[in-house]
């Protein structure tokens, strides 16, 4: 008999099994994140800092998930040009995924989904600041999984509006995928100018 469950309710060991998905500890898998990051201007790191200190200030409180889009997801995805053709966003996109290993049929609905045509740039998981940003994995791996494009990697960002992941999977072959360091807006300085400089840089990679 077929199974259907929901997405939220996968836990890492389920992704890697039902779907055959294997981590990979290769550094030179994911250099997206880290390697030749595009510039910012001083007005974009002004902005990001403004990003940086309204957040601070209202995890003073509780803090929703449309909280976390709207005062942190929002102002990023803005600057990195996601906002402007030729991409275009789709907000809560249902995929259903079928595990070959039994046939379980996964159901969910992405967060946010950066698209350029038809092609999948990013799907974006959050989550609310009560939970770890490392919850939401198997949830966003899942959603990358469906990705109708086989043939360019698909690419994932994970955040609590606190933290960020970013995550890189391959499916030809043996499927395969990694992730980057945690980004935090705790940590000094301000990890923001990083992550919009991944978030260009994923742009400019799926548009060439």
């Amino acid at each position: 008999m077929v199974q259907a469950i929901q997405a939220e309710a996968l836990t890492l060991y389920d992704v890697e099994t039902k779907f055959g998905l294997q981590r990979s500890e290769n550094d030179q898998f994911f250099k997206e994140w880290s390697d030749d990051l595009p510039e910012l201007t001083a007005q974009e790191k002004q902005q990001l800092d403004r990003v940086k200190a309204s957040y601070l200030n209202l995890d003073k409180y509780p803090m929703l998930e449309n909280t976390v889009k709207m005062v942190v997801l929002s102002p990023l995805l803005d600057l990195a040009g996601f906002y402007l053709p030729p991409f275009r966003i789709a907000a809560e996109e249902p995929v259903q995924i079928t595990a070959e290993d039994d046939g379980t049929i996964v159901r969910g609905r992405i967060d946010v989904l950066v698209l350029l045509n038809q092609f999948w740039i990013l799907a974006i998981e959050s989550k609310s600041t009560k939970f770890a940003v490392t919850e939401a994995r198997p949830q966003a791996l899942a959603y990358m999984v469906a990705n109708p494009n086989f043939e360019k990697p698909s690419f994932g960002l994970t955040t609590n509006g606190t933290e960020f992941i970013f995550l890189k999977l391959i499916k030809q072959g043996k499927p395969q995928y990694a992730l980057s360091n945690v980004f935090s807006l705790l940590n000094r300085g301000n990890d923001l100018y990083t992550i919009l400089g991944v978030l260009k840089q994923l742009g400019e990679l799926i548009s060439q």
